[in-house]
């Protein structure tokens, strides 16, 4: 039979599990840009929820921390590339747009010898 959890030790695994479900969610992100995928990039953008700590969860182990720093610098990251990405795209959606619908010209020759 295994000995009852102290308080801080569950602490800590919870901790544990929110910071490798937010690893998980960056990476996910991650491989979206990777593999150039426009409408996986475009529905990051359209999230609209930002994510809060559980408030059952107490503060952040001081083993944790360090973790912690190195994945929100990653989420920080890689959001700032979706947005160059989403930027991007929206752009090129502009350009091809305005060039789908514009009337083109029409050859005309004139035989200038008559």
């Amino acid at each position: 039979m295994t000995a009852p959890r102290s308080a801080e030790e569950q602490r800590r695994t919870e901790w544990a599990a929110a910071l490798e479900e937010m690893e998980v969610e960056v990476l996910d992100a991650e491989r979206s840009i990777r593999g150039d995928r426009a409408d996986e990039i475009a529905a990051w953008g359209r999230r609209m929820e930002d994510w809060t700590p559980p408030t059952m969860l107490g503060p952040l182990p001081p083993d944790l921390r360090e973790r912690a720093a190195r994945l929100l610098q990653h989420q920080l990251a890689v959001a700032e590339e979706l947005v160059e990405r989403i930027t991007q795209s929206q752009r090129q959606r502009d350009v091809a747009a305005r060039m789908a619908y514009r009337p083109r010209p029409v050859a005309a020759f004139v035989d200038r010898a008559l």
